[in-house]
């Protein structure tokens, strides 16, 4: 099956020597390298047996190759309206509806961010469970959501300096609410 997805990578930059051909020769003859500014991400449409699969082995080919780059993020999994109305194929008006319980069965997810501005940010895999679990997007999706929050996760703390004090920190937490899960 091909998946598409987006890297955003990082320790490239888009003027970087001979980086379309390292990029090529590492095995990234499935994506279109694309830039924002002096960023670099890569849009995907890669073979696989899932989508993680398919994540896992785009990461390992860039960061496997002769470049100094690393994978920091796939795609957003912080969205506004506009961007989950497009990746959930329904119009901005319809999920706006189903944000607000005029349409559908309510309890839409809270946004996690930006709630006191006028574009606030949603979990994009809450979102798309609860998508899911209205008929509005598919069980495929929404379990690729979850796995593309997870890896994002991973990747955010495999970056930060502090990541023994990150997990013990997610610890604490879980003991403070009476959760007796190990991490």
């Amino acid at each position: 099956m091909i998946y598409h997805f987006t890297l955003i990578l990082t320790g490239v930059e888009a003027h970087t020597p001979g980086l379309e051909n390292a990029l090529f020769e590492c095995g990234c003859d499935d994506a279109l390298l694309c830039f924002y500014g002096d960023s670099v991400y890569l849009e995907f449409d890669r073979d696989g047996d899932s989508f993680e699969q398919a994540v896992l082995s785009a990461i390992a080919d860039i960061e496997g190759g002769a470049l100094p780059a690393r994978v920091v993020a796939v795609d957003a999994t912080l969205l506004g309206l506009s961007d989950i109305a497009q990746r959930s194929q329904l119009s901005r008006q319809a999920v706006a509806m189903l944000k607000d319980g005029t349409r559908g069965p309510g309890r839409f997810p809270a946004p996690v961010q930006r709630l006191a501005g006028h574009s606030p940010l949603w979990r994009w895999a809450s979102v798309a469970r609860w998508l899911h679990e209205n008929g509005k997007l598919s069980d495929e999706l929404a379990e690729n959501a979850q796995v593309m929050e997870n890896i994002n996760l991973a990747l955010a703390l495999r970056e930060t300096p502090q990541r023994q004090y990150v997990t013990q920190l997610a610890a604490r937490l879980d003991r403070a609410a009476g959760k007796e899960e190990a991490i």
